[in-house]
């Protein structure tokens, strides 16, 4: 099975909303509680919700780490109900309409090492728009061995009126091997997915609501991660805190 989280990292070195340690050094924590946590397009809670929380520490430089974690469900009686995810990289912001951010990513599943796996991450925004890519080469799937897998996506950013937020992201997921089964017996390494996602900031919250879909059929997404409703399109409902 494949469950990876897209790191949505929207760093600036000593944010405002951040927490100050000293001149240099600020912390910033995020909750969040959402309807269904997916990533990629894939559920990773069987369609259920999640608590989820991230803490990253950062640097005047751009340099940053920190650690993020969830709620998970794979199904099968898998001994893992938790994800948490330890990241470092260094953010670059030529002008404020124009930032880099490069970094590594390690997912860690407790009771369930099977899947764990690495990533490195680069993603390049500019006036709203970014481009961004994850490499693995220790991805697990259902044929059993590591996995080279690529995820590249384009995503749009900007303010609507009314101080409703809207994020657009379209996304392809590689695999070096075919992991995907067709009813015909036809198989595939990669699929697309997608999200448009509008948030509002209300009460001291971040309130968002997202559509989510897969162009992976409903035999296709059994054939790799053993149920056929965990690929399928969707409506998230989330809300956050960050300080």
């Amino acid at each position: 099975m494949r469950r990876t989280m897209l790191l949505a990292l929207t760093l600036a070195p000593l944010t405002s909303q951040a927490i100050p340690l000293g001149d240099d050094f600020a912390l910033e924590i995020e909750t969040a509680l959402v309807s269904d946590y997916r990533t990629r397009g894939i559920s990773q809670t069987q369609n259920d919700p999640a608590a989820q929380l991230g803490i990253t520490l950062q640097h005047a430089s751009g340099l940053y780490l920190g650690a993020w974690t969830s709620n998970v469900d794979f199904g099968f009686d898998s001994k893992t109900r938790q994800e948490v995810d330890y990241y470092a990289g260094w953010y670059w912001q030529a002008t404020d309409d124009i930032s880099l951010d490069v970094g590594y990513l390690k997912y860690v599943y407790p009771k369930s090492s099977l899947y764990n796996l690495s990533e490195y991450y680069a993603a390049l925004t500019a006036y709203g728009f970014t481009v961004g890519a994850n490499y693995s080469n220790d991805s697990g799937s259902v044929i059993g061995d590591d996995q080279d897998t690529l995820y590249s996506y384009v995503g749009y950013e900007t303010a609507l009126p009314l101080e409703v937020g809207l994020q657009l992201r379209y996304g392809r997921m590689d695999f070096k091997d075919p992991v995907y089964m067709a009813a015909d017996g036809k198989e595939s390494a990669d699929y697309h997915e997608w999200e448009v996602k509008l948030t509002r900031d209300l009460i001291g919250l971040t309130w968002g609501l997202s559509y989510i879909d897969t162009d992976l059929s409903k035999t296709e997404c059994a054939s790799s991660y053993g149920f056929d409703d965990v690929c399928s399109s969707t409506w998230v409902a989330s809300v956050s805190k960050k300080f």
